[in-house]
């Protein structure tokens, strides 16, 4: 699950650890059957779990993309500054110019977690970043990194998958404010 919006998620930066600006009525729904929550270690992350109700459990696996030398920054602000640096990180998944993660090492931290999750699971909910969910998703389809920008992922938004190690299905997204099955 997709923490709540931030002011940097409402103007496109790179973010910090900064706290949820208002997310609005934030939907429990389907939440009543989890038995584990985690949560990644950032304020957005607490205070999302928080306003859900859930008693999170901090997973530094589920943090988000270290943004090095970009953090705080707009992504118009980078591009205007260091536009051949963008263009090298969005069109290649092993590139961090910014001093911090690529996409590739994000892929493999979060498939890494993904596939340490055991095969016959209780209901886990991760209160993470689009980030972390958009590599979660590229993992669990087993296509490429590159992938990972045709994901969208608001906040408060919901993904579902099901399986393990090796066999993950995309069972549904719901964007924010819609019912779970």
């Amino acid at each position: 699950m997709g923490h709540g919006p931030t002011a940097a998620t409402r103007v496109a930066a790179f973010p910090v650890d900064e706290p949820l600006s208002d997310p609005g009525p934030v939907s429990t729904a389907g939440l009543s059957r989890v038995a584990v929550a985690l949560r990644g270690p950032e304020t957005r992350c607490a205070q999302t779990a928080t306003a859900l109700g859930l008693a999170a459990s901090v997973d530094d696996r589920l943090r988000d993309l270290d943004f090095g030398a970009w953090r705080g920054r707009t992504l118009d602000e980078v591009a205007a500054a260091e536009p051949a640096a963008v263009t090298r990180w969005l069109t290649d998944p092993a590139a961090a110019p910014h001093g911090g993660e690529s996409l590739a090492d994000l892929v493999a931290r979060v498939g890494g977690w993904l596939d340490e999750r055991p095969t016959d699971p209780a209901p886990v909910v991760a209160v993470t970043h689009p980030s972390v969910v958009r590599a979660a998703l590229v993992h669990a389809l087993g296509a490429d990194p590159a992938a990972y920008w045709r994901i969208d992922v608001v906040p408060l938004s919901r993904t579902v998958l099901r399986g393990g190690p090796g066999r993950w299905a995309l069972r549904w997204l719901s964007p924010a404010g819609q019912r779970d099955e």
